[in-house]
């Protein structure tokens, strides 16, 4: 499946790369809502990587779908799904 890299808002600091997995068999709805004036929000399907760039004090929202609903099932430091060391070439 194709990866899409979505950059930070214009304006925003250096950002990290991040790369999150859903490992569940259920659609999960990745979200960021902790930084101000930016807005992220991803469909990820079971088996499916996120790769996306965010600043280090972000919080990933992972909601896991139901037929009717959707949970909060888990919050992740985007600084722990940080992918390379930032060094060139690195990912």
């Amino acid at each position: 499946m194709a990866q899409i890299l979505d950059p930070l808002a214009a304006g925003q600091p250096d950002g990290i790369i991040c790369c999150y997995v859903n490992g569940s068999s259920r659609i999960q709805i990745a979200r960021i809502s902790n930084i101000p004036n930016w807005y992220f929000e991803r469909v990820v399907f079971p088996g499916q990587r996120l790769l996306f760039e965010a600043v280090p004090e972000a919080q990933l929202e992972i909601h896991t779908g139901s037929m009717a609903s959707a949970i909060l099932s888990d919050r992740i430091a985007c600084h722990s799904l940080q992918v390379g060391s930032g060094e060139p070439g690195e990912l």
